[in-house]
């Protein structure tokens, strides 16, 4: 076990498992992705017009970050945010082709991955979407600083 790698206490003070920074920043972007799905969801079950659409753009995007996350968990917010908001511009633009039109008329799930009709304002909200995940991210994630004293403070 590396000198950095924080330690989760067991009964009686000894040692359990070892907490490792990717581990947990797997699990809270998983947490995070659900909990962004049931906002998504939420949101269309309460809001219709406007609200819902670009608010639903906002989240999608922010799902994208978290499923970064999880996938590369060093990966750092402002990147993250990046690649979130260059893969829902990808699809928003894929969409002046028809190909995502196509594909969401015979599957539910294309539809709600892929979308069907291109709309230039959704290119803002995904920046939004993005610029919250960053902010999110950013606020949330212990520094390397912050593990090693934690680390040092448990010896």
């Amino acid at each position: 076990m590396s000198d950095r790698t924080p330690v989760q206490e067991g009964p009686a003070g000894r040692s359990a498992v070892p907490v490792t920074t990717t581990g947990r920043t797997r699990l809270v972007a998983a947490a995070a992705a659900l909990v962004t799905v049931g906002a998504g969801l939420g949101l269309r079950a309460v809001a219709t017009g406007d609200v819902a659409k670009y608010g639903g753009d906002a989240l999608y995007t922010l799902l994208v970050l978290t499923l970064v996350v999880l996938l590369a968990p060093r990966t750092p917010p402002a990147r993250a945010a990046g690649i979130a908001l260059a893969v829902s511009w990808a699809v928003e633009l894929l969409q002046l082709t028809g190909l995502p039109a196509d594909l969401s008329a015979r599957s539910t799930a294309a539809r709600l991955v892929l979308g069907s009709t291109f709309n230039a304002p959704d290119l803002f909200w995904y920046a939004i979407g993005a610029m919250a995940g960053w902010l999110a991210a950013r606020t949330g994630r212990p520094s390397a600083n912050q593990v090693g004293r934690a680390v040092t403070r448990r010896r």
